[in-house]
């Protein structure tokens, strides 16, 4: 049984490094307690399984639980927030139910903050908050501006413009779906390589947006936790702005 389980974790991650664009797109722990488990999602990669089949991170996380702690039966891991599909970046998974529920407070009170680094066609102004509703279409999985939808709301502050583009910083207040997406290219700012709500996106571009930092009270010891994760800054649009002043 434990030989199965070993084969079929390694399968597992070869298939999930393979799916992506190189080494550093597989798996990486970034911290992890009794009660936390923090990461870096991989791009292209689903947070969970869905019709498609493919792998998903929620389901080669547990394997890596069951795997590391000898753990018999189901292993508990629950999901907290989520990241678009082609999006990379830091996420936090609870180990435990108690732990899921402190932290799902914390999102719904907004003492969970997330922090996104992108690139956005055009110049935009040098701050801005945005707000509006947003309505998903489940059928077309789009998500659109509509007074019938829920309240979005995102801060942002323009870090650098170069030959039309801009890289910002988003302070997002609220997490609706395809939010930050959606919000910039309703108003002419597309995020670059947006394949779904840019026009000018090319096949095989990768989208320009990255979950850069989580910052939210340890729900068990109260320690104000700090999370960086770092996009591709030797790629383009990034490498156009390089790494400078980000921690």
């Amino acid at each position: 049984m434990r030989k199965s389980l070993i084969i079929i974790v390694l399968t597992l991650l070869m298939v999930l490094g393979t799916s992506c664009e190189n080494n550093k797109e597989t798996n990486k722990i970034i911290y992890e307690d009794n009660h936390l488990l923090v990461v870096e999602k991989p791009r292209n990669v689903l947070v969970q399984a869905d019709d498609t089949n493919d792998i998903d991170l929620l389901t080669s996380l547990k394997l890596y639980l069951k795997e590391k702690y000898n753990k018999p039966g189901n292993v508990y891991l629950g999901l907290v927030h989520r990241l678009d599909r082609p999006v990379g970046g830091v996420m936090v998974f609870a180990k435990t139910s108690k732990t899921a529920g402190r932290l799902s407070d914390m999102v719904r009170t907004h003492e969970f903050k997330k922090t996104y680094l992108a690139v956005v066609e055009g110049k935009v102004p040098d701050e801005g908050v945005f707000e509006d509703y947003l309505l998903k279409l489940e059928k077309e999985n789009r998500t659109i501006v509509d007074k019938n939808g829920k309240y979005a709301k995102l801060t942002y502050k323009l870090i650098k413009y170069i030959d039309g583009l801009s890289l910002i910083k988003i302070n997002l207040e609220t997490g609706r779906s395809h939010q930050i997406r959606v919000q910039f290219s309703s108003r002419g700012f597309p995020l670059w390589g947006d394949q779904k709500y840019n026009k000018n996106a090319k096949v095989g571009e990768q989208i320009a947006l990255w979950a850069h930092k989580l910052e939210f009270k340890h729900p068990v010891t109260k320690e104000i936790m700090t999370f960086n994760a770092h996009p591709y800054w030797e790629e383009f649009p990034w490498s156009l702005f390089g790494s400078d002043n980000f921690d």
